[in-house]
């Protein structure tokens, strides 16, 4: 995919995004080792502080998906990723002064997490006003490619400078790549949209959700979203004790090996632009769960068999085919949902990785009282119903990325008229 086959604007987003991902990378990997090897946080420790830094997705999704539709979406992400480096710096300030604890570790891990939610619901809804639609399938590919850069590298460099000179350089180094991508955001020039009339954020909130939640196609995957997300961070939560205790891994083996599930993404991100072109568009869609399914059979497999190269390859599967899901979910949403609407039904896909402090809370209580063995066995029984759930849906029986009919609305529309159904 050539750089020049999409807009400059777009351009400058897709390295933002990557060196914006690369600091949440960096930094949501260094915190559950600091709590785990410095802290001393166990399963249930490790469950309760990624509890606290995936609640943002649950709790500001929402309100940030009506921000999104209100006010210039580029400022709004510039916003989040100066509070990010806020947040960081405190953590850096904290740890180089020997008075970092459990709870403010988890309370800055919190706003961090609020920081990556906005930048989550904005960027996407960003991407049809800076990308013709007949190159969306493209710029998502390009959009997820960076991520999986940031997944790849940010992990490994995050166990490697905890593992080698403590947290606080590998919080300083957060730190400045969320600056760095707020800076590149400056430089893109957001198209205006028409002015929206104010009304009580509530009905702005409905009027998204009823959309989503009545339309055939983004109804099913919104539940196999919530149900993946779950299953996904129970089994990464207990993962780094699990993998300590049972894999004898330390800090650098522990970064390297969740290093390999951004390795998978980036291979999953290289060849869809191919398998989009080459497979009916609905089996590209029903790929991702299929993968997530098989990837926690392999580990749960590590129970019998410690082996770090099979937990590795689980991981690795568990980044390349739910890609394929990342990138076809999120150009479908953007092909069938007016664009007046795109920030709250981004915002409401967002909302779904809600599910992982569920998932996070279920792994301290299961993981505290039967182990991190039991995590993973239940993690099994998650994938395989998201697994049924898709491939029940009519969105695995698209043989093209479906159109929206009709012209955008102005913002002067009735509510009502966001509520007609949308030919397909």
């Amino acid at each position: 995919m050539r750089p020049s086959s999409l807009p400059a604007p777009f351009r400058r987003l897709a390295w933002s995004n990557l060196v914006a991902q690369s600091a949440e990378q960096v930094a949501l990997s260094a915190i559950p080792i600091v709590a785990v090897l410095a802290l001393g946080a166990g399963e249930g420790g490790a469950g309760l502080l990624q509890t606290a830094l995936t609640l943002p997705f649950l709790l500001v999704a929402l309100p940030a998906g009506v921000l999104a539709d209100r006010l210039p979406r580029r400022a709004l992400m510039i916003g989040a990723e100066a509070a990010r480096a806020l947040a960081l710096l405190a953590i850096l300030a904290l740890g180089a002064a020997g008075t970092l604890t459990g709870p403010l570790l988890a309370g800055l891990g919190f706003a961090c997490a609020c920081a990556t939610v906005v930048f989550s619901v904005a960027a996407p809804a960003l991407v049809p006003a800076l990308v013709p639609p007949s190159r969306l399938g493209t710029a998502n590919a390009r959009i997820e490619l960076a991520r999986t850069l940031a997944f790849a590298g940010g992990p490994a460099l995050g166990g490697a400078l905890v593992g080698a000179a403590g947290a606080v350089p590998a919080f300083g180094l957060a730190a400045g790549l969320s600056l760095a991508a707020a800076v590149l955001l400056v430089g893109i020039r957001e198209p205006a949209r028409p002015a929206v009339a104010r009304r009580h954020p509530w009905r702005e909130v409905r009027e998204g959700a009823a959309f989503a939640l009545r339309h055939p196609l983004l109804r099913p995957v919104l539940v196999t979203q919530g149900v993946f997300n779950t299953a996904f961070f129970l089994l990464l939560t207990v993962f780094v004790p699990y993998a300590a205790r049972h894999l004898a891994l330390g800090a650098t083996g522990l970064g390297l090996i969740l290093g390999l599930y951004g390795l998978g993404m980036m291979a999953g991100a290289l060849l869809a632009p191919a398998i989009l072109r080459r497979l009916p568009f609905g089996i590209v869609v029903g790929t991702g769960p299929v993968a997530g399914l098989a990837a926690a059979l392999v580990m749960a497999l590590t129970i019998r068999l410690p082996s770090p190269a099979l937990a590795g390859a689980s991981l690795f599967l568990l980044g390349a085919g739910p890609i394929l899901w990342v990138i076809s979910t999120t150009t479908l949403r953007q092909a069938v949902t007016p664009p007046r609407l795109l920030g709250r039904v981004t915002a409401l896909s967002v909302m779904t990785q809600g599910a992982r402090p569920v998932g996070a809370a279920v792994a301290a209580l299961v993981g505290g009282l039967a182990g991190a063995e039991a995590c993973l066995l239940l993690a099994v029984a998650l994938f395989l119903v998201q697994a049924g759930v898709i491939w029940a849906s009519p969105a695995v029986r698209l043989a093209g990325l479906p159109k929206r009919t009709g012209a955008p609305q102005p913002a002067s529309s009735r509510p009502s008229a966001s509520r007609q159904p949308c030919r397909m």
